[in-house]
């Protein structure tokens, strides 16, 4: 099987009403690994699906290999279908290239190499043997089952139909298919959504071993440091999606340099206007027509005069032309990253306080949370970290109030709590975005802080009612608001749920420098390997692990790392 690249030309595909995607091109070849960034609704699944041919572009062309792989969001098989069924298919190409080399083998074998045929029999069993040996036919069984283990599947029966499993291991099997099939292009939409961290370090070694290609739309941004030789972002800009080299931390260095770029022009551009406008205007207005002469220029005055007018005249003509044109043509300034906005009471914290906003112990969710002690800090930072069910949103909402415990939970008078859950919901779901912001944080911060300002919400969704958007919408809306009035206390529910990979740089710088103190759960890799402050481990047992340069205060049990 000679490999060949995943090719797109002049792609355009319009969805609702509005183009998505708009003059796409890609080139793919073997050995890359394309990551595709960007906002929701740039256009990432829209892509990988005119790329893998499940809708057609209206207008533009794809040309892809025969095999192609498309890890679909639901499994192409009935739910009564078993997991056994599914290997089955996924093995199926390997166990024909085993089959066609035995009978193309005894066909050469009983041919003598003087008659018709027996190059194109050779011919054949060549090409049939380079497509085995990519797909590693030999050893497709054994491979079935190391993937099947490192997905975290090992252990499923595989007389279970599909309708049995959870939708994270319906994917993760999914996905498992594809790994075994080993197609020589492969296109994987957010493919670490149902991973551990130990499924998803199994999976960027698999991805990092094919030799074809692979296309994939992610926002976890360990995964594409770890797997992408390039990155294409799809974020509107003026000449079309920009493609990068590198992995994401070449991407970010790429991006603060241009960062830094735009703000140097922009900077110079402003100063120079400055200087054109006081050029058209006010030297034209101190060497003006009618003023009259000094007694020492009296004499030949008439003729210099009409020099100076002269050449006053055309310095402020140049002036006006250059200003007309610079004002045309500058450089927009550049968008202010995301910060938190210090609030009255945010910025009013006790300084040499010695008593903790929240203080934790003994407390017992039953079923839920079991933690000895924990102190937080006026200006701690905290990380809550641990698997699926250990008690992490349990711990927040405890720390929120929202929730009742066992045991003793002390907060500092007056304190001020906000709460960004994993699904937000609002009371009045038929006011506007706009609406809803403004009376949330009353007219002045709201004109302090315009909402368009922290770049969370598309300026298109601003006077949509907040019962239409979108679970990922929803969130960015409370996100924004905690944004322009932080609380003393601010607690995170996986904040980088939903938010594009820039954004997601932007809330973790923005978290080091934010008021007040910061306590966040997460299961991002990428968030996880860059914190500074301490860390909490909740462990499925009930007991908990505590990380950082200081010790957590009054943990009982805790242990030091």
């Amino acid at each position: 099987m000679l490999q060949h690249a995943l090719l797109a030309h002049d792609v355009v595909r319009d969805l609702g009403g509005r183009r998505v995607l708009d003059g796409v091109s890609l080139t793919a070849a073997p050995g890359h690994r394309i990551g595709l960034i960007g906002e929701n609704g740039a256009g990432k699944s829209t892509l990988l699906r005119v790329l893998a041919g499940v809708d057609e572009p209206d207008a533009g062309s794809v040309s892809r290999p025969a095999d192609l792989g498309f890890l679909h969001q639901e499994m192409p098989f009935a739910t009564d279908a078993t997991v056994a069924a599914v290997l089955d298919d996924a093995l199926r190409e390997a166990r024909e290239d085993l089959a066609e080399l035995d009978r193309l083998g005894a066909e050469i074998a009983r041919v003598p190499e003087s008659a018709p045929g027996h190059a194109e029999l050779l011919d054949a069993y060549g090409r049939r043997l380079e497509q085995a040996r990519y797909r590693e036919s030999w050893d497709a069984d054994r491979r079935a089952a190391l993937v099947l283990d490192g997905l975290g599947l090992g252990t499923l029966g595989h007389d279970r139909p599909l309708g049995s499993l959870s939708g994270g291991q319906r994917g993760r099997l999914a996905l498992a298919a594809l790994l075994v099939r080993r197609p020589s292009a492969l296109l994987l939409d957010e493919p670490t959504n149902h991973l551990d961290d130990g499924g998803a370090a199994f999976l960027e070694e698999q991805l990092r071993e094919l030799p074809g290609t692979v296309v994939l739309a992610s926002h976890d941004r360990a995964f594409l440091d770890a797997v992408c030789t390039h990155l294409v972002d799809l974020d509107p800009a003026v000449d079309g999606p920009v493609r990068y080299g590198g992995n994401y931390s070449a991407y970010l260095g790429e991006r603060r340099a241009e960062r830094e770029r735009w703000e140097r022009r922009y900077a110079e551009e402003q100063q120079e206007l400055a200087q054109l406008r006081h050029s058209a205007g006010v030297t034209a207005h101190l060497v003006a027509p009618d003023r009259g002469p000094r007694d020492n220029e009296k004499m030949g005055y008439g003729h210099r005069a009409g020099r100076v007018q002269s050449q006053v005249s055309r310095r402020v003509r140049n002036a006006a032309r250059r200003l007309e044109e610079l004002e045309r043509a500058q450089a927009p300034e550049p968008p202010r990253p995301l910060r938190f906005t210090a609030g009255a009471l945010a910025t009013a914290i006790e300084e040499g306080n010695p008593q903790p906003l929240v203080s934790l112990r003994d407390v017992r969710v039953p079923g839920r949370l079991a933690l000895d002690g924990l102190e937080v800090a006026a200006a701690d930072r905290l990380l809550v970290t641990g698997g699926n069910g250990t008690g992490k949103s349990t711990l927040l909402a405890v720390l929120a109030g929202h929730l009742a415990a066992e045991g003793t939970v002390s907060r500092r008078p007056g304190l001020t709590v906000g709460l960004l859950t994993q699904d937000t919901v609002f009371d009045r779901p038929d006011r506007t975005v706009r609406d809803t912001y403004q009376r949330a944080l009353g007219p002045a911060r709201a004109e302090d802080v315009p909402l368009k300002s922290l770049g969370l919400l598309h300026a298109a969704d601003l006077d949509k009612p907040v019962g239409r958007l979108s679970v990922g919408q929803r969130r960015r809306l409370a996100l924004a608001l905690l944004v322009a009035d932080p609380p003393r206390l601010l607690l995170l529910d996986e904040p980088t749920n939903h938010l594009s990979p820039r954004l997601c740089d932007e809330l973790e710088d923005a978290l080091g420098t934010g008021p007040g103190a910061i306590v966040l759960a997460s299961h991002d890799r990428w968030l996880r390997q860059r914190w500074q402050g301490r860390e909490l481990r909740l462990e499925p047992a009930g007991t908990a692990r505590h990380h950082g340069r200081e010790p957590v205060r009054d943990c009982v049990g805790g242990v030091m790392r």
